[in-house]
């Protein structure tokens, strides 16, 4: 990783409406560029629009995002709708230790009594465990931690301004204390580097320790400017496994064959731990 520069921006709107609907209709991105630097973001391509190609290392702040956001809560169209907060780069991220624009955000969703979910790799979550927890009991708000490997010489090469994947499940443990739903997110799976068994069954235990409501699984794209950049880290960091994933990823997705195999796996150890692929549910209990 480089020298972190900062530039602040001034956001025309927080919040951007999604074309698909369910199970949320709303993005909200405080930050652009991500400093985690996980080397399979499919957010990369971002960058572009900022004339920028330093995706890990330039990190745009929207820095009237709260106020933006008011604005937008308080209007009578506002319907009190599901924001997905951080659909694109971790609102969590190391600059929202310098920003601090994460409490003001959760200050203004309790105000307006509006839902929210929060996905995140970093431990820096627990700073507004107050706030979340108040949200909790006003309405819908979900936090979910998005996990890769379990072994910490894996995670390290491919996610490595994350918090461990232990500091992880202590948050997710954490949160369950409250009224939150808590889920994992285990995406991107890399095929013949983080598909093993040994690692699945290893997330799953942590997983019912901390008595998630939902485990979501997802196998990794490569698309664009992430696809190149993936596939040369791969090369440099995992040769023995490069030339199986190029040979998978002749397109976008890995084929049909690898995925159901896949994903049978997944399920059976899914199921054996007595764990629920369903986030819906958590959301249905809390909105009806």
């Amino acid at each position: 990783m480089g020298k972190v520069t900062f530039k602040e921006d001034i956001a025309k709107s927080a919040l951007t409406m999604l074309k698909r609907k369910i199970p949320y209709g709303w993005d909200l991105n405080i930050y652009r560029g991500c400093q985690h630097g996980c080397k399979y973001c499919y957010a990369m391509y971002s960058h572009k629009y900022l004339d920028s190609a330093d995706f890990f290392n330039e990190i745009h702040v929207k820095t009237n995002i709260v106020e933006e956001l008011e604005r937008e809560l308080k209007s009578e169209k506002w319907k009190r709708e599901v924001i997905n907060i951080g659909g694109v780069t971790d609102s969590y991220q190391p600059a929202e230790a310098k920003y601090q624009l994460m409490p003001e955000i959760l200050k203004l969703l309790i105000k307006y009594r509006t839902p929210a979910i929060i996905s995140t790799k970093s431990k820096l979550v627990l700073r507004d465990y107050d706030l979340i927890d108040e949200l909790s009991r006003i309405t819908y708000i979900n936090v979910a931690a998005t996990i890769t490997a379990m072994d910490e010489a894996i995670r390290t090469k491919i996610e490595p301004g994350g918090s461990t994947s232990i500091e992880r499940f202590e948050f997710l443990k954490a949160f369950r204390k409250t009224n939150a739903s808590i889920g994992l997110h285990l995406m991107p799976i890399i095929p013949y580097i983080t598909d093993d068994e040994q690692n699945f069954d290893r997330m799953f235990d942590a997983a019912s320790q901390c008595g998630v409501h939902y485990v979501l699984a997802g196998t990794l794209y490569l698309r664009g400017t992430t696809r190149k950049y993936f596939l040369d880290f791969a090369q440099k960091e995992f040769p023995e496994q490069y030339e199986k994933i190029l040979q998978l990823y002749k397109t976008g997705g890995a084929d049909k064959e690898y995925k159901t195999a896949l994903y049978e796996k997944v399920n059976r150890l899914r199921d054996q731990y007595g764990l629920s692929s369903s986030y819906m549910k958590p959301m249905r209990e809390k909105l009806r």
